[in-house]
């Protein structure tokens, strides 16, 4: 038992040290995903066309999509359960037929285990990942979405809000909701080269890397810290158990050595008479 309250004491420590790089990193995030969604909605008001962009486009939904991210190892407490309990929720509450695809071992095992229709799986992206890494998954949803075998693409993940807390939530990704990108825009100044339209076609698949990237790096600030406290409560429960295995010891040799004190008096005594 002490064995494993040191261990699960340093499992804290390198999670604390990995919980601080990676709230840095989702946080340092949030200022360049709030000011894409911000030009986005200016170059949305802005651009005039017939057509709009595929990423625009709404249809009717006959098939769904959902992107899960949850972690790739575990204990991290009841993180990646909460997520997939949200997930299966949303699914089951669809009319539609839903499809997966995760980044994270977790998820993958979830899915795998239920028999969804799981298109594929990302794992190994580590506790750095990089804006590189996520680039095929966000092709994969846009193909998936321009191409017509999705009508609605969805992102699961943790929302980081505090060490103590993190949030499974279920947002709609694709198609981007033009009020929603309209409520910044208005009159403006800025010019766009060659013209609104072209820059927001230019704009809307790295406004969709950024919201995978944000996930991720959301999830993985929501791991870390989800681990640490988990190892912290582990610890203490160790030491909570040695300390009571520890006394229920000292009782017991206590007690053995009454007892051999009363038959080495009790011999005595027999022996005198």
């Amino acid at each position: 038992m002490r064995s494993t309250a040191r261990v699960t004491r340093a499992m804290q420590m390198v999670a604390a040290s990995k919980m601080r790089r990676a709230q840095e990193q989702a946080l340092g995030a949030r200022p360049y995903a709030e000011k894409l969604r911000e030009v986005l909605a200016h170059v949305a008001g802005e651009a005039t066309t017939d057509s709009p962009h595929p990423l625009l486009e709404v249809r009717p939904v006959r098939h769904t999509l959902v992107l899960e991210v949850t972690p790739d190892r575990g204990l991290c407490g009841g993180l990646p359960s909460n997520l997939n309990r949200a997930v299966a929720r949303f699914m089951l509450a669809r009319e539609t037929p839903t499809a997966v695809i995760t980044i994270g071992r977790k998820g993958r095992d979830f899915m795998a285990r239920t028999g969804v229709d799981l298109k594929a799986s990302f794992d190994g992206f580590g506790d750095r990942p990089t804006l590189a890494d996520v680039l095929p998954v966000s092709r994969m949803l846009e193909r998936a979405y321009t191409e017509g075998e999705a009508d609605e693409v969805h992102i699961a993940f943790t929302l980081f809000r505090n060490t103590m807390e993190q949030t499974p939530v279920v947002r709609r990704l694709l198609p981007v909701e033009p009020p929603a990108l309209q409520e910044a825009a208005g009159s403006s100044d800025h010019l766009y080269e060659p013209n609104a339209a072209g820059v927001l076609a230019a704009l809307l698949p790295r406004y969709l890397e950024m919201q995978v990237y944000d996930a991720l790096l959301e999830a993985n600030a929501s791991e870390q810290s989800s681990r640490m406290v988990a190892m912290r409560k582990a610890t203490e429960a160790a030491d909570d158990m040695i300390e009571s295995l520890t006394l229920d010891m000292n009782k017991a040799r206590q007690n053995a050595i009454t007892a051999e004190l009363l038959d080495i008096v009790g011999g005595v005594a027999a022996l005198e008479g």
